[in-house]
């Protein structure tokens, strides 16, 4: 189910909206011209941690390769934290919103956390030839 349109659409949108959520946060905790660096600088990191520690095979080889539960760690902690300055700037429903979705589609995404939870690369992009 991981692979499936609807769930890898619903993952992009999270991802976005976590970024935007750090953005957004970087712009409010800041003044002066720091608040252009943390607007800029709290989504570069958090795109290139996403990014760069990878597990095996998703989608293609990792930069920095790293066990399934780490990954799954890591993941967690940023959506985590972008829900939380969400909260931190009052946007309360969204938050909350964004949480439901991220509770539905790591559920969907079932096959894909199971296999970090193992430690197990898991092979649902791997194109497989029949």
């Amino acid at each position: 189910m991981n692979t499936n349109p609807a769930n890898l659409a619903l993952r992009f949108l999270l991802e976005i909206a976590m970024l935007i959520a750090f953005g957004c946060w970087g712009w409010h905790i800041a003044n002066g011209w720091l608040r252009y660096v943390a607007a800029a600088g709290f989504p570069l990191i958090a795109a290139t941690l996403w990014g760069v520690f990878r597990i095996q095979n998703d989608p293609n080889p990792a930069p920095v390769e790293i066990p399934g539960i780490a990954r799954l760690l890591l993941e967690w902690t940023l959506f985590g934290a972008a829900a939380l300055a969400l909260l931190g700037l009052g946007y309360f429903k969204i938050a909350v919103c964004m949480g439901i979705m991220l509770k539905i589609h790591y559920i969907v995404s079932y096959d894909r956390t199971w296999a970090m939870l193992r430690n197990k690369p898991y092979d649902g992009f791997i194109n497989k030839k029949r």
